[in-house]
């Protein structure tokens, strides 16, 4: 942490507040210690933070007000209706102030995100912290300024009171930001994210069974016992009918015994890994890092580890697990997998022959060698952290804008163009990239690129059919492939887990 006392730089009033009925002023703040957490919704540096910032809110809730500052990096997350959905997503309990412009940002000096800067009861602020990881040393500062200034007869010592948006508008829907949909033989499976639990059904829509309790927490057990934490990315080992899940904000990997209904613990210990260097290790003793999604090849899993931006793989037999792409740095580096980068990976397929990763923050198609020397490639998109839009084209021409679906099937790949909300067909052999579904952001069915989707997430194609994980619009989209028709789904009798009556 960074050390320094300057008179903090008021809150604009004029701007979009959330989770607040009216705009906050450090001046009516004084005598409470003040966090502004400069944030984006999309990056997953700036997600871990947010459980540091909700245990100091609770810990501290009498003394300390909380305020995110959304300095928005794509353009799509400059709207104030997705920065709300964010909001809701991540259950965020603090007021958020819109950052139109980074005027903010520059006020205090700001470089990268996320950043905390720290606000003494007197409105001065006093120390700074990039990164995450700041828990500790926060809570020391914390609590030694409350002492101070309690000596002082100046600090404040009552709740805030607030108005938030899940308040305004409730979690009701049946499902909730579902992440990733995975269809088989077997069924749909959707990682019903917002829900904290698996939603199992036929391909039509019937519900079979719903796994999880719908309460976040890392507990295994039967179907009605289980507990996850947004989980998102899934795979099937069809023969042994064995689901794996990437269960995202638990850090761990999970495996769901389909004829048993048992989910078990096999990866991660629920805590998330500090460690960026490539490492390994038996899969239950090992910390993981935001796992976002997987793929399967023979006996191996593949983990898209968006938190350290590496790829992972592990031996289901041994139960060992290790880094096989990327050194932990985010950039978009090519060559042998050993040395090469990736920037928040969210998305993993394969073709049994190459993976293919959606690399979320460099807006770009990755391919990754499975035979011996393994090389990564970056099959389209610019490969820079700010090198993101919507053009269609080949190669590097292509521009995509955080993408975090991608599925191959017939030699393409479908890729869900989340923040520009489409769906898009790209040629791992030329780099050929074109939109296929969507135009706008919308919950509108039609076909082709009539239709509308709202930060699309995941994608799975079984049959005729292509499954799409519709985060924004909590649902799932069908869409046949001859006529690309698009249609929501209909799962009747399924509602949310405080809506559902025993």
């Amino acid at each position: 942490m960074k050390t320094v006392r300057v008179r903090a730089p008021e809150l604009p009033q004029n701007q979009p507040w959330l989770n607040t009925d009216k705009p906050l002023s450090l001046q009516q703040l004084r005598g409470r210690i003040v966090i502004l957490d400069f944030w984006t919704y999309c990056c997953i540096n700036c997600l871990h933070v947010l459980p540091d910032l909700k245990y100091l809110e609770q810990k501290y809730k009498d003394s300390l007000t909380v305020i995110g500052v959304h300095s928005a990096k794509f353009d799509n997350e400059k709207e104030v209706e997705n920065i709300r959905q964010a909001i809701l997503r991540y259950d965020i309990e603090h007021p958020v102030l819109v950052d139109t412009g980074f005027q903010v940002w520059q006020q205090y000096a700001v470089r990268a995100w996320p950043t905390l800067m720290i606000i003494d009861p007197e409105g001065y602020v006093i120390s700074s912290a990039a990164g995450e990881g700041n828990r500790e040393v926060l809570d020391e500062l914390i609590a030694k300024l409350i002492q101070e200034y309690r000596d002082k007869g100046a600090i404040a010592s009552q709740e805030l009171s607030l108005i938030l948006e899940k308040q305004r508008q409730p979690l009701t829907t049946p499902i909730a930001f579902p992440g990733k949909v995975l269809a088989t033989a077997a069924g749909l499976f959707i990682a019903d994210s917002g829900h904290h639990r698996i939603i199992w059904s036929t391909l039509d829509g019937e519900i079979l069974h719903v796994i999880g309790t719908g309460k976040p927490g890392l507990t295994d057990g039967d179907f009605t016992q289980a507990q996850f934490f947004a989980p998102q990315g899934m795979v099937l080992d069809d023969e042994n009918q064995l689901l794996y899940l990437a269960d995202t904000e638990n850090h761990a990997i999970r495996r769901i015994n389909l004829p048993l209904q048992r989910v078990e613990t096999i990866a991660g210990t629920g805590e998330q890994s500090r460690n960026i260097r490539p490492y390994g290790g038996i899969g239950q003793k090992i910390a993981l890092n935001s796992p976002w999604d997987l793929t399967m090849l023979k006996n191996y899993l593949f983990i898209a580890m968006a938190g350290n931006h590496q790829i992972w793989q592990m031996d289901l037999e041994k139960g060992i697990l290790q880094t096989y792409a990327g050194t932990g740095a985010e950039a978009c580096l090519d060559g042998l997998v050993a040395d090469s980068a990736f920037a928040q990976p969210s998305g993993i397929t394969t073709n049994g022959r190459e993976l293919y990763v959606a690399d979320s923050e460099g807006s770009s198609i990755r391919g990754i060698g499975l035979m011996l020397d393994p090389q990564v490639r970056t099959i389209c998109g610019s490969g820079e952290l700010f090198g993101f839009g919507d053009v269609d084209g080949t190669g590097a021409d292509v521009r995509l804008q955080h993408c975090l679906g991608i599925e191959s099937a017939q030699n393409f790949l479908w890729v869900a163009d989340t923040y520009n909300h489409k769906i898009k067909l790209v040629s791992p052999h030329s780099g050929n990239c074109q939109t296929i579904l969507g135009g706008v952001a919308g919950l509108h069915d039609a076909q082709g690129q009539n239709s509308c989707f709202n930060e699309p997430s995941g994608l799975s194609i079984f049959g005729a059919y292509l499954y799409v994980a519709d985060t924004n619009n909590h649902a799932i989209k069908r869409v046949a492939l001859d006529t690309l028709t698009v249609n929501t789904m209909e799962f009747s009798g399924l509602c949310a887990p405080d809506v559902c009556i025993p």
